[in-house]
């Protein structure tokens, strides 16, 4: 039966532990500053003292986590997918209360917050669901679970099944398939008209910044229309420190996407400067709603809460019945997150640290798991909507690595392929092309393509769900599929497997991948200076021992007999996908080509590329490419064997698959040349960084100095010269 609403503060002592010192305060109101030896005593008596962040609090008092009231988990009930520093002065800020000073205030400060909070919780958290996941995290132990249960006016429920009130996929709304977005327009953007942009997004109160104005007014070659296939109009910005270069480049950017009804991807290098740029828009959409779709931040896959991860988890209740109280904090999150973004955006960053990994930022989706339109959730999965909404949002927040890694496999998830694009933190395109376009045969690679093939093969991973899974009705199920999934399952078999790196170490591999491995691994051991060495043991590919080639030879041809049918079955995919268009449901085709890309991804590029490389050993490396062996390691451990293959110049395939498709691009950054003093030496310098060299046109030109004079007012700063490359 339900209760009238009550506000109970737990009976507790409150603890702030500082560096030094620590304050505590009793139930009776009585506050004392003593030592971390003394705090670190009495925690240990029942029921554990209310504090904020319980990790960092055992950290500072140098002992293990202990039971507490730890108040970031109620605010993570209570405000969920909102930021908060993880301090007594964050949550003061956060709830608009006073500012504490001393670790007395500090103390006081957290107690009436977690009174604020209850009274919060019980004036606002008036849905049955809310109800229903406190009852769920209360039955798995949870010690803010009688104050909130007496906040919601609520009881536990015994009796009821195992993860209920968990169940947060089910409170989602589904995405809805629209039509795709017609082609962009090509209306240009004018200097005059991006500086009018740039004022109209300052504020008439801003001051007065002539070089951000100007550097506004230098980048909008990008936004004209290009005059010939494969020749995009190409600018190279440098702003130095303080011209403000953000929202520089997002005046031109905009107004391009508003008039010409398409998105302009901005890229970064960093997840920070995805953030700031996110914020920064808030400008442009002071709204939340018309900001939630006008703009949309896009990272990798492995960001992403997964549903279908999440709901396993929650099946694992009837066992584990502790993770109810993380998954009830990720399923408060989930029902109210803008994104489902674990790694940024409005996930508490301290949830994980405070909570463990394996029920929170754990439950993304890892490379290989997702199936994709087979999924339940797939109607209501963050990543698809995420991918929907970019279609026809007016800015793109991306990064590097997905741009590039998208624009190798063909921009899989894109309507209309981008014609704009805007790359900040320019000077690392070459770093972020390196990794994109490489190629990596080694034995975390080569487990991961089984696990995605064969699914889990062990009781102890349950989330992989193998190829059968993802083709599981798109074909028919006839024989002649189920011969080329067994002949793939069979084939799948002579790559690494669980125990992979133990086996390799002791000299006893499991089957031609972990052969290869084997021998790669001893040559390594054999020919580096320094074999104890706790850091990565690289070494080149020249004169390989018979040893090696002969494992090279045999894993080459067992290679080939895995991409052979992964091919076929490609082929079979695509010819339903012809053959049956006029009949096969919008979801149905979109599965049927996700998974054909996957398999000419996995079966022809990358397995191929991998017998490429093996083909090479004895033989003279290609002089585009530059080949290694490499036992990866982490404090002397082994983690990874195998071998490498990259680019000489990365930005070959960057302007090949990136650039020369796109209609405009802007390459920026602070520092994009070297600043040596030959100006033409220092620009020849960044296009050859940036792939511009390799391009039809010749490069616009920009270079805005900050308007701060840093060497000045520092004279011991100096600007070192970047080695090329």
């Amino acid at each position: 039966m339900s209760q009238p609403p009550r506000i109970l503060l737990p009976e507790t002592p409150v603890l702030v532990a500082a560096l030094s010192a620590a304050a505590w305060l009793t139930t009776d109101g009585e506050i004392e500053e003593i030592s971390l030896k003394t705090a670190a005593r009495r925690i240990g008596k029942p029921p554990g003292p209310l504090l904020c962040h319980g990790p960092a609090t055992a950290r500072r008092i140098g002992i293990e986590p202990f039971p507490c009231f730890d108040i970031l988990e109620l605010f993570a009930f209570v405000r969920p997918a909102e930021f908060c520093v993880p301090t007594p002065r964050g949550l003061a800020e956060a709830l608009d209360m006073a500012q504490p000073d001393d670790l007395a205030d500090q103390a006081m400060s957290i107690r009436n917050a977690a009174t604020s909070l209850l009274r919060e919780a019980a004036e606002r958290l008036t849905d049955r669901h809310d109800l229903a996941t406190a009852q769920a995290m209360a039955r798995g132990g949870w010690r803010w679970g009688p104050a909130i249960l007496a906040a919601l006016g609520g009881d536990v429920e015994e009796g009821t099944r195992p993860g209920a009130g968990l169940d947060v996929w089910r409170q989602l709304p589904e995405w809805q398939e629209r039509a795709p977005p017609p082609p962009p327009g090509e209306l240009p953007v004018k200097p005059a008209e991006s500086r009018a942009r740039l004022a109209t997004l300052l504020g008439e109160a801003s001051e007065s910044r002539p070089s951000q104005s100007d550097y506004a007014s230098s980048v909008t070659h990008a936004f004209n229309p290009r005059d010939e296939v494969d020749t995009p109009n190409f600018v190279l910005a440098e702003a130095g420190t303080g011209v403000g270069k953000t929202l520089g480049y997002i005046a031109p950017s905009s107004l391009w996407a508003s008039r010409n009804e398409a998105p302009v991807w901005i890229s970064t290098y960093t997840r920070n400067l995805q953030q700031q740029i996110d914020g920064e828009l808030d400008r442009l959409f002071p709204d939340p709603d018309v900001k939630r779709n006008r703009v949309v931040v896009r990272k990798g896959r492995e960001n992403y809460l997964c549903l279908l991860n999440f709901e396993e988890a929650v099946r694992g209740v009837a066992v584990r019945g502790g993770d109810a109280i993380a998954l009830g904090l990720m399923a408060r999150w989930a029902a109210r997150t803008r994104s489902g973004d674990t790694s940024g955006g409005d996930f508490p960053a301290w949830l994980p640290d405070i909570l463990g990994r394996r029920a929170t930022s754990g439950l993304t989706d890892r490379r290989g798991e997702c199936i994709y339109s087979a999924c339940s959730h797939y109607s209501k999965c963050f990543i698809e909507r995420n991918i929907r909404k970019a279609r026809y949002a007016d800015l793109v927040i991306a990064n590097h690595a997905l741009v590039m890694i998208q624009a190798a496999r063909g921009m899989p998830d894109q309507g209309n392929r981008p014609t704009r694009f805007v790359f900040d933190e320019g000077h690392h395109v070459f770093d972020a092309a390196d990794s994109a376009f490489s190629a990596h045969l080694t034995g975390l690679e080569g487990a991961e393509l089984r696990r995605w093939l064969r699914g889990a093969e062990s009781r102890r991973s349950t989330r992989s769900r193998g190829l059968k899974s993802r083709v599981e009705g798109l074909s028919g199920n006839d024989e002649a599929t189920e011969r080329l999934l067994a002949e793939i399952n069979s084939a799948a078999a002579s790559l690494p497997t669980e125990g992979w790196r133990n086996r390799i170490t002791e000299g006893q591999p499991s089957g031609p991948a972990e052969s290869f491995l084997c021998a790669a691994r001893n040559i390594v051991y054999a020919r580096v200076q320094h074999p104890d060495s706790p850091f990565n043991l690289e070494i080149s590919t020249v004169e390989p021992p018979e040893e090696l080639l002969a494992a090279a030879f045999e894993l080459s041809e067992a290679l080939a007999k895995l991409a052979s049918p992964l091919k076929r079955l490609r082929e079979q995919l695509m010819q339903r996908l012809d053959g049956d268009a006029d009949k096969l449901e919008t979801a149905t085709r979109n599965r049927i080509e996700a998974i054909a890309r996957s398999l000419k991804y996995r079966g022809e590029d990358m397995v191929e590329a991998w017998r490429f490389m093996l083909s090479s050993l004895g033989a003279e490396t290609p002089p585009e490419f530059v080949d290694w062996f490499s036992v990866d390691r982490i404090d002397g451990r082994d983690t990874d064997v195998g071998m490498h293959r990259h680019w000489t110049d990365p930005t070959v395939p960057f302007a090949e698959a990136v650039l020369r498709p796109s209609h405009g691009a802007l390459i920026t950054s602070a520092t994009l040349t070297d600043g040596s003093g030959d100006n033409e030496m220092d620009w020849g310098t960044a296009e050859a960084r940036t792939g511009a060299i390799h391009l039809p046109n010749i490069a616009v030109r920009a270079s805005v100095p900050s308007p701060f004079n840093y060497a000045a007012q520092n004279p011991g700063i100096r600007r070192e010269r970047r080695p090329q490359g």
